[in-house]
């Protein structure tokens, strides 16, 4: 039996703990991880964080190597499929590619990880989201909502394939939920 194969999708800006955790979290499994991006390079990662401020602070944080293009991607070759939050979704979204990579994992019901800003790549395809449940970060609720999902209050959620969370403190519970959906154990459709 090959390797489960797992997707991350992301760019520069990315928050460093959700691009870093499921990345290495999915190699503890043993699945195959690519990270795509616009383009193949170091990509630089943000540290947010919750201060003193009414809103996060943003740091520099780690680089961390995009093996794949979006156009190199083949969304058929994959099991499953991570959206980190950080920045990079505001821009990476705007990639003419990237909406029908995201749109195959729905369709195709296969186990999604949307963390945080995350939310904000589903924009490009409200069709396939619209009526779908989900959680991310506060400031995102009114794209949740314009793109006809349910933003729910609970700090990670799981609708089926689709599992979300508020920012980088859900990730246990996130990827605890996607690595079971990754081995077969848990979606239900």
């Amino acid at each position: 039996m090959s390797a489960k194969k797992v997707l991350i999708v992301t760019g520069d800006a990315v928050e460093a703990l959700e691009v870093y955790y499921p990345y290495f979290r999915c190699k503890e499994e043993g699945f195959e991880v690519d990270i795509a991006a616009p383009h193949q390079k170091k990509l630089n990662t943000v540290i947010h964080d919750f201060e003193d401020w009414e809103t996060y602070t943003e740091k520099p944080g780690y680089k961390i190597e995009s093996n794949k293009t979006f156009a190199d991607v083949d969304p058929s070759d994959y099991d499953a499929l991570i959206i980190p939050g950080g920045r990079a979704p505001e821009h990476i979204r705007m990639n003419e590619e990237l909406p029908g990579i995201v749109r195959h994992f729905f369709e195709e019901v296969k186990p999604i990880a949307v963390m945080c800003h995350g939310s904000l790549v589903l924009t490009t395809i409200p069709d396939v989201v619209k009526g779908r449940k989900m959680k991310a970060y506060q400031a995102c609720k009114p794209e949740v909502e314009s793109i006809g999902a349910q933003y729910v209050d609970e700090m990670d959620f799981v609708d089926d394939n689709l599992v979300s969370g508020h920012a980088w403190p859900d990730l246990p519970a996130i990827m605890k939920e996607f690595v079971k959906q990754v081995k077969g154990t848990t979606v239900n459709t």
